[in-house]
């Protein structure tokens, strides 16, 4: 059994004398595992980073089986993250909540386009908070937990939307919400990409597509608590407030 594709690094740890296993997210395979002959050497320590963009040929005897990665390196993104906190808490949290959440060897190429653009951010500390946020909302959307914001679950409005339901995920109105608004989510401007997208509401942000990771994503993976990688960054983001 062969496949070539290229994929991001989610993952790496020592296997043995001089081999490591790496974890890859390819579009073509999914999050897919392999032994890398000489992996922990001079030569190939360095290019297996996580968040690094490679090349990759996969063998094994059985489709079942491990097998092993030949690599090359296509980009290194460590120098996007070098002596930048959240840049690196970020490039930590995106390969944390993918081998997390993500069922081994199943593709999901539109999440992985999406992936590897906001890899490509990394550095970019004005704006990849928020495209961070909307690769959040992306991740459950392609995992099967997305939110419906586009209009009211009460009323059917499209506009005027302030809060989003805990348990459906669909956008509520302040007029739908009534005597029940203290029992909803609120849903920030900077969901709905509208108005310039304040530090703030991209906290709110988090803490929104962080209950549907917790209580909805989780329990589906058997209640799994979340990477603490992700708190970290949400952590570290809230300073700037």
């Amino acid at each position: 059994m062969e496949w070539r594709d290229q994929g991001i690094l989610l993952s790496v740890r020592r296997h043995g004398e001089s081999a490591a296993i790496a974890e890859v997210f390819t579009p073509g395979h999914g999050r897919h595992a392999g032994v890398v002959r000489g992996g922990t050497s001079r030569k190939l320590a360095p290019v297996l980073q996580p968040g690094a963009q490679l090349d990759i040929t996969w063998k094994a005897r059985l489709q079942e089986h491990m097998g092993g990665f030949a690599v090359e390196p296509l980009r290194s993104r460590s120098a996007q993250v070098m002596g930048d906190r959240m840049a690196l808490a970020g490039l930590n949290t995106v390969t944390a909540l993918l081998c997390f959440s993500l069922p081994e060897r199943e593709p999901h190429p539109a999440l992985y386009q999406r992936t590897e653009a906001l890899l490509d951010l990394l550095g970019q500390s004005e704006i990849w908070p928020l495209a961070y946020l909307h690769w959040e909302v992306a991740l459950l959307e392609d995992l099967g937990f997305g939110l419906d914001l586009t209009s009211c679950a009460v009323t059917g409005a499209t506009e005027g939307l302030a809060y989003v339901s805990p348990r459906t995920g669909r956008a509520v109105t302040r007029a739908g919400a009534g005597d029940y608004a203290d029992r909803l989510l609120p849903l920030p401007p900077c969901l709905l990409r509208q108005g310039d997208a304040p530090d703030a509401e991209i906290a709110q942000g988090f803490r929104l597509t962080g209950y549907f990771l917790s209580e909805h994503l989780a329990p589906d993976l058997g209640r799994k608590p979340l990477p603490e990688a992700r708190q970290r960054f949400v952590d570290l983001f809230a300073r700037r407030l």
